[in-house]
């Protein structure tokens, strides 16, 4: 508890035990003193935020001074009546009273103390998040300045600088109850209702209602209620089914989309806790964190510069302003959602989700995952097509109908003529008029793939689903199917074919090497290599004391050589960097492949430089190097070639080589370099990493070749490294050299000419020491070769290429945002088997959407011809409207379902790719469906014309078998379309059990509507005779469909083809 006192003679504030107002006179009422001066010394600062700075350092503002004016005033006053109380006793000589009266002022603790009590959660007196959000978003110094900047901030925050905010439970709920969570609100989503409407909205689907609702009003009219609502009521309920199975579709599949939106959002940063730093979600960061940020990095919140070097944001986002911003203790405002171009540092969040402006702006924004990818589009202008063909052939019937209704021509089930001119009842003329047009409307109906653009959203969604279990999260929808058709996959080293699991196995220092790592050295290279890793490095250490674990982030890279400094050259971090002053820091890059620092001591103010990075490119910069001995010699042309030859020989190894330089002069006159020394430096010594292969991928690289896809690497690293690394994962053989240009330099492929590039593109197979240009090269040069590419990346500078291929592909893991908001699938951990099962999963929507469509067009092929030729002939059609909507029904969804949800085979990858604009129906297809849809219509016709006789039965019990049939055809020939080409149709059946259930069910549904919705489907019941007669002809679409495939045909040559490419 701290007490705080007004000295009266100095005039100045001062913090005894105790606060003492002598002679206090026991007729003022005390407790409003105590209230008026309390609140006076309520510490406030500009914009209603409470603080109790550090007594040493206090800045009293206009508004303070006010307020303790106030109290001394107040304290004047009693002295003053004190005095004249003195003088009236004085005067009339009595006793002087000598007991005193004493007032004590509580006053908060410290923010220090609070601190520094973990056990207990922050308090925030009187803070308006408001305020530091608005100082932030319309960067007002004026306002930072008055909180006394942006330590000061810190102190209100109560955020240690170096330790971050206390990570308990119990105070990360209070600065979330205070300053609120980090998500952004949401417009709503579409409920039902709404896709319930939009199913409505069809004009079809109105006009059967139409029609529906006159054949009740007629039924009605002519036949009672009893008996009259049947036909309208049947069509009504039949609509409104197909109408809500739509629905309940399309709302899950929304749903489904909106979980893997936010899953996409869902980034991870990392931030300073209880002195550790460690990545958390987005959605976890609180106000008061301190946030790392590296190139590449998303900002998560809004917030405030605490340090770094060379830092840059892209806030093209929010302001729309294209140049980077310099991000420093001069301008340290930075804000949510914007991006790290270069360097790194530490941001203090001081607001969160909807108070910071990416969320207001976001609030605003609901992200479609529902566009229309390339498939859907051809497919919706096979839908048309084939829709014209359907209506042209319903306009016949309907004109056909209408003209044998009024000549007489037709007969009701008596045999009798429906229409007798003057003597029909014009009731019964209107209902048979509207009839006729409900039987041609649905044939409309059934002759509209509808189910098309539903079958892709089926199986985009279903295999969505299941590419995030297998650790692919698809950004763009249009991805999964574009996949199918890749011909060319251009992938990273580290981390995708490798571990990025990186270890210290070799260093040499001069021209000695010690496989154990720890080589006994002189003192001065020694101190010398210590500082080059503690003083150039992006990683952090953290040891909570001396017996725990010791803990290190950073990249894969540097981690692994903290480690080695840590335990094999005993390395004390934190004492290292507090001998140091950091002046300038040269982040690392993929262009120059290295990072340096510069520093001056203090104890003598010299100067030092150090670099790290690329062997041979540091090994370029030396002009001297130190032996085992710690002796400095000349690098000569000798002794480099022998340093280079030791560079190859590690790279062979598939070891990463890691080079140190330093440089040392005297501090001239206190001038800043602006650049950091890059001549004459002094070559430390070089380590060797390993990052093995990971397990599987050699097996993935081959089944890739396998269904023609072609794996060109492309990495960072020397030649030499790189065709180690890819002879082990399977890219290269051993026979193969490098002489014929499989494996090549970044820098060779830049400088052919545009004629060379075309003509050895398809040659190489490895690049190395290659840039981020480089790759949207090599891609822009294969996409005119015709190929269909996916690339892998992960860095800022791959963001172009991600975004010129056809898939871009980017790390869950080591990808920063700016490389996922490029690409269209996220690997969620960078692993290349990972990248091939999204292959799969391509070539399996394709294959997928494939057999629906033939089982689709099977169906519409054989319902319309069996109805226009029933129509010519009898006057009527086989199957009512109803009937044709129950059938309509099985294809558009239930179908869609059972065949848009096959698992990915291992057939799939035994194929050649898709071409990119191949067309939709091959022959193959043509000549199931075909087949299928003739036999169908014969079976039908002569069930048509000779059922009656064949069966011995009524023309009622007729048309059920003919409905029945259809059905069951449509059911087994769900079996057929499971293979396009391959004869067992029952192969891997058992693996989909939702097929197995759907097919279940609609046989189930079909018993029901046959046997006991009579009135409602127009069927008679069925005999057991009659039932194996309509599965035995069903049946043979089996045997039929395996004769067909015995026909050979070209799969290359195809029938339809659509102006719309894949891509």
């Amino acid at each position: 508890m701290q007490w705080l006192a007004y000295n009266f003679a100095t005039g100045y504030y001062y913090s005894p035990k105790l606060l003492i107002i002598p002679n206090f006179p026991k007729t003022l009422s005390v407790s409003l003193l105590s209230s008026i001066f309390v609140s006076a010394m309520r510490l406030r600062r500009p914009a209603g935020i409470a603080t109790c700075d550090q007594e040493a350092d206090w800045s009293i503002s206009k508004t303070h001074k006010r307020r303790w004016r106030l109290a001394f005033t107040v304290i004047y006053f009693t002295r003053a009546l004190t005095s004249i109380s003195k003088k009236l006793v004085l005067d009339k000589k009595g006793p002087v009273l000598r007991s005193l009266s004493y007032v004590a002022i509580e006053v908060q603790p410290p923010i220090d103390e609070a601190i520094s009590s973990v056990d207990q959660p922050a308090i925030f007196l009187n803070v308006d998040p408001n305020t530091f959000a608005e100082m932030v978003r319309d960067k007002n110094f004026v306002s930072l300045s008055q909180f006394g900047g942006v330590n000061e901030i810190a102190l209100i925050l109560r955020t240690d600088l170096k330790d971050g905010v206390n990570g308990s439970e119990a105070g990360l709920n209070e600065r979330k109850n205070v300053f609120g969570v980090n998500k952004f609100q949401k417009p709503p989503a579409k409920r039902f209702f709404s896709f319930l409407l939009e199913a409505f909205k069809d004009k079809i689907i109105l006009i059967l209602v139409a029609c529906a609702v006159l054949s009740l009003a007629f039924g009605i009219k002519q036949h009672g209620w009893k008996d009259g609502w049947y036909d309208g009521g049947s069509i009504i309920v039949a609509v409104f089914l197909v109408v809500i199975v739509s629905a309940v579709t399309n709302f899950r599949q929304s749903r489904q989309f909106q979980k893997l939106s936010e899953k996409s959002s869902d980034i991870r940063v990392e931030v300073v806790r209880d002195g550790r730093r460690g990545p958390i979600s987005i959605f976890e960061v609180v106000v008061g964190d301190i946030v790392y940020l590296k190139i590449g990095d998303q900002i998560p919140a809004d917030g405030l510069f605490l340090e770094g070097h060379s830092l840059k944001v892209d806030e093209s986002s929010m302001t729309g302003e294209s140049d980077h911003i310099e991000i420093n203790e001069r301008t340290p405002f930075m804000l949510s959602g914007t991006k790290v171009t270069d360097g790194f540092g530490f941001m203090l969040v001081t607001s969160v989700g909807m108070n910071t402006a990416w969320g207001q702006m976001m609030s605003s924004i609901n992200r479609d995952l529902n566009e229309e990818t390339p498939l859907q589009a051809r497919l919706n202008k096979l839908s048309s097509y084939i829709g014209k063909v359907g209506l042209s052939v319903a306009a016949l019937v309907l004109l056909v109908l209408l003209i044998r209704y009024f000549t007489g021509n037709t007969k009701d089930d008596m045999g009798k003529r429906e229409f007798n001119g003057s003597q029909t009842d014009s009731g019964d003329i209107m209902n048979s008029v509207v009839g006729i047009v409900a039987a041609a409307v649905t044939i409309i109906v059934v002759a509209i793939p509808e189910g098309l653009p539903l079958a892709v959203t089926l199986t985009l969604a279903y295999s969505m689903k299941r590419m995030m279990a297998d650790h692919a999260m698809v950004r763009k929808l249009s991805a999964c199917e574009t996949m199918g058709s890749a011909t060319i996959i251009c992938t990273d080293k580290t981390g995708t074919l490798t571990l990025n699991e990186m270890k210290v196995t070799e260093v040499w220092l001069g021209k000695e090497v010690n496989d154990d790592t720890s080589l006994d050295m002189a003192g001065n290279v020694h101190k010398l290599l210590q500082q080059a890793v503690a003083l150039n490095t992006t990683g952090a250490v953290y040891k909570a004391h001396s017996s725990s674990v010791l803990e290190i982030s950073g990249s894969p890279t540097e981690k692994a050589i903290l480690s080695w400094a840590m335990l094999d050259l005993g390395m004390n971090m934190e004492e290292v960097k507090q001998n140091y002053e950091t002046i300038r820091v040269e982040a690392f890059n993929s262009v120059k492949k290295r990072s340096g620092v510069l520093v001056k001591r203090k104890s003598d103010k010299t100067l030092h430089t150090h670099w790290k990075g690329a062997a041979e490119m540091i090994l370029a910069l030396c002009s001297t190097f130190y032996d085992t001995a710690g002796m400095l010699k000349a690098l000569g042309e000798e002794e480099r070639l022998q340093f280079e030859i030791i560079i190859k020989n590690m790279a062979a190894k598939s070891l990463r080589c890691i080079a140190f330089a330093h440089k040392e002069r005297v501090d001239e006159g206190g001038l800043v370099p602006q650049n950091l020394e890059e001549n004459g430096l002094t070559f430390l010594g070089l380590v060797g990493l390993k990052d093995p292969c990971r397990p599987g991928v050699k097996v993935a690289v081959e089944s890739c070749k396998a269904a023609g896809v072609h794996i060109k690497m492309i990495t960072g690293d020397n030649v030499h490294t790189a065709r180690a690394i890819a002879i082990e994962c399977g890219i290269l053989h051993p026979d193969e050299n490098l002489d014929n240009e499989v494996v090549i330099e970044g820098v060779q492929f830049r400088n052919y000419s545009p004629e060379e590039r075309m003509e050895k593109i398809n040659r190489i197979h490895v690049m190395a020491r290659s840039s981020p240009f480089d790759k949207l090269l090599m891609v822009q040069c294969l996409k005119r070769k015709g190929h269909v590419v996916a690339v892998t990346g992960d860095g800022t500078n791959d963001a172009p290429a991600l975004k010129e291929a056809d898939i871009g592909l980017s790390m869950g893991i080591q990808g920063t945002e700016v490389a996922k908001e490029s690409s269209d699938i996220v690997i969620l951990d960078d692993n290349f088997t990972s990248v091939v099962t999204v292959l799969r999963w391509g070539r399996c929507v394709y294959n997928n959407i494939q057999k629906f469509l033939q089982f689709q067009l099977t169906v519409n092929a054989a319902a319309l011809v069996i109805n226009f030729v029933a129509a010519l002939s009898s006057g009527k059609v086989p199957l009512t409207a109803v009937q044709l909507l129950w059938v309509n029904l099985i294809m558009d969804t239930l179908a869609a379902l059972a065949l848009a949800t096959d698992k990915p085979t291992n057939d799939l990858m035994g194929k050649p790719p898709v071409g990119r604009s191949e067309p939709l129906i091959t022959l193959i297809m043509w000549r199931n469906l075909i087949a299928q849809a003739l036999y169908q219509v014969i079976i039908l016709l002569v069930l048509q014309f000779k059922g009656r006789s064949i069966f011995g039965v009524d023309e009622k019990v007729k048309s059920t078998l003919i409905f029945n049939t259809f059905v069951l055809c449509q059911v087994f020939n769900e079996f057929n379309s499971r293979k396009l080409e391959k004869k067992n149709i029952f192969l891997g059946l058992l693996n989909n059990k939702l097929f197995l259930a759907i097919i279940g069910i609609t046989i189930v549904l079909q018993l029901v509507m046959v046997e006991f919705l009579r009135r409602f489907a127009s069927t008679e019941r069925l005999d057991w005779g009659q039932w194996g007669a309509c599965i035995g002809i069903a049946a043979l679409s089996w045997p039929i469909g395996w004769l067909i495939k015995c026909i050979p045909v070209s799969g290359k040559q195809l029938a339809y083809h659509s102006t719309a490419s894949t891509s």
